[in-house]
């Protein structure tokens, strides 16, 4: 399954690795690339939405739908 959530805040090249990080840690993601210039994560695998969100905005930034 592909979810692509919207992520602000996001500047750099490390804001990118940071959420992507944050994502993976998330039971079921296989794959989460996040991309500062369209502001967005496209997440691969099984995980929550809701859980995606949490970990994305525990990281410091603003995740939604």
């Amino acid at each position: 399954m592909t979810q692509t959530i919207t992520v602000e805040g996001m500047s750099c090249g490390h804001c990118e690795q940071t959420v992507e990080d944050a994502l993976a840690s998330v039971p079921g993601v296989e794959s989460a690339p996040a991309d500062r210039g369209t502001e967005s994560a496209t997440i691969e695998g099984g995980a929550a939405l809701e859980d995606l969100l949490t970990a994305v905005d525990d990281a410091g930034y603003d995740a939604s739908v």
